[in-house]
């Protein structure tokens, strides 16, 4: 069987990310894309007219297609293709796998990739009537399992998780004072792969925070099935859970071919990809399943035989202080090992684009440190049990 041919990452970029109601919650999804891709190709030097492609992750936007009007937003051209990715919380990581798989089955040569939430003009959701008289009802999320019983509300999964694994509260408020920290450092290291929309030049939501303001912090969740005194130990603070956020981020994909044609520098190449399913009672264990998975994919195709140990750049998305905790546990690795600059803990969640914002922090790590092992790998987990991860090699030392 012939290999499959390289796919190369050109550039990244990403907006700055903002809690809902803030600086971004004027803009539409293509409004906040819009500037991210024009900036992405203006650095790559890439006119908008060759671009093939656009796949765009979106959880939010109850339907259209994003990707399009992304695409005419940007002013890329109309005969450009337009795919929109609905995974929730792992559409940008999957889109950006969709689209490597477009390059190589021959069906583009570039192709833009990655997510965009625009969670402030998220339209509101309505069920329709089934028979005269029924009032339409709203509801805040759909359903991810058929079955209810196995569709639990997130926040709670994960404090009955963290209850029945023993992750304290006063553990998972570690490691988030310690998620702010590092995003606030590395501000100043982020600002060249973060796109300025609205007058926001880095992310809005890391914040300091002292241990005893965060011992303070309300509770949002309980584990179920011992005497409230008890799961007060383990339960979920505000502060250990992702805030609702708005954002995107875009990566520029091509083949050797095109970049040879197009004058692009290749800056990484994207190794392999994994999209899988696991329990819909715990889905935030499926982004540790994703990131094994990935590595033995690697490993099988022969092009990378990694451990967790090897990979310079680890970024999870971490919906959950517990999250990020139980990742570390699976895969063997301390906290201080993942989300360097600080990860979705301290960013915020923008659903359809927090994946291809974390692929985006692992290439600029990658870039940042050349004489580190040049890998990294990006993971997510979703709604439902599902669960998302990639493999790239670092290719240079000169910033995306």
């Amino acid at each position: 069987m012939n290999a499959l041919p390289p796919v190369l990452i050109a550039g990244w970029m990403r907006s700055p990310v903002a809690p809902v109601g803030g600086a971004l919650a004027q803009l539409a999804a293509h409004e906040l894309g819009a500037p991210v891709l024009q900036a992405l190709l203006a650095r790559a030097g890439l006119p908008p007219e060759a671009v093939d492609a656009v796949v765009l992750g979106n959880a939010l936007g109850a339907g259209g297609n994003p990707a399009r009007m992304l695409a005419l937003a940007a002013g890329l051209s109309e005969r450009c293709a337009a795919q929109s990715v609905d995974s929730q919380c792992c559409s940008g990581l999957d889109a950006v796998a969709l689209a490597a798989g477009l390059l190589q089955s021959g069906q583009a040569d570039i192709a833009v990739a990655g997510g965009v939430e625009a969670w402030s003009r998220a339209p509101i959701r309505q069920t329709r009537p089934r028979h005269a008289g029924e009032a339409p009802q709203i509801y805040e999320r759909p359903p991810f399992a058929p079955d209810p019983a196995r569709d639990p509300d997130l926040l709670q999964s994960a404090a009955d998780y963290a209850l029945a694994h023993g992750f304290t509260r006063a553990e998972q408020e570690a490691y988030a004072l310690e998620a702010h920290a590092r995003a606030l450092a590395a501000q100043a290291m982020q600002s060249h792969e973060i796109a300025p929309i609205a007058g926001l030049a880095c992310d809005a939501y890391p914040r300091a925070m002292t241990a005893g303001r965060a011992a303070r912090m309300p509770v949002v969740a309980r584990g179920a099935g011992r005497d409230r005194s008890d799961a007060d130990g383990y339960a979920l603070s505000a502060l250990t859970v992702s805030a609702k956020a708005d954002g995107a981020a875009l990566l520029l994909l091509a083949t050797p071919e095109a970049c040879r044609r197009h004058g692009l520098r290749p800056l990484a190449r994207w190794v392999a990809s994994a999209s899988v399913g696991a329990a819909p009672e715990t889905p935030l264990l499926a982004a540790a399943l994703a990131a094994r998975t990935v590595l033995e994919r690697a490993a099988h195709k022969q092009q990378a035989a990694l451990t967790p140990h090897e990979i310079a750049a680890i970024e999870l998305h971490d919906a959950f202080a517990v999250q990020g905790l139980a990742f570390c546990r699976e895969l063997g690795l301390e906290p201080q090992a993942i989300n360097t600059g600080g990860g979705g803990l301290a960013r915020g969640h923008p659903i359809g684009a927090s994946g291809a914002i974390a692929l985006v922090r692992v290439l600029s790590q990658l870039q940042a440190s050349p004489e580190a092992a040049p890998w990294g790998l990006a993971a997510i987990a979703g709604a439902g049990g599902i669960g998302a991860a990639c493999l790239v090699q670092g290719l240079g030392t000169t910033r995306a």
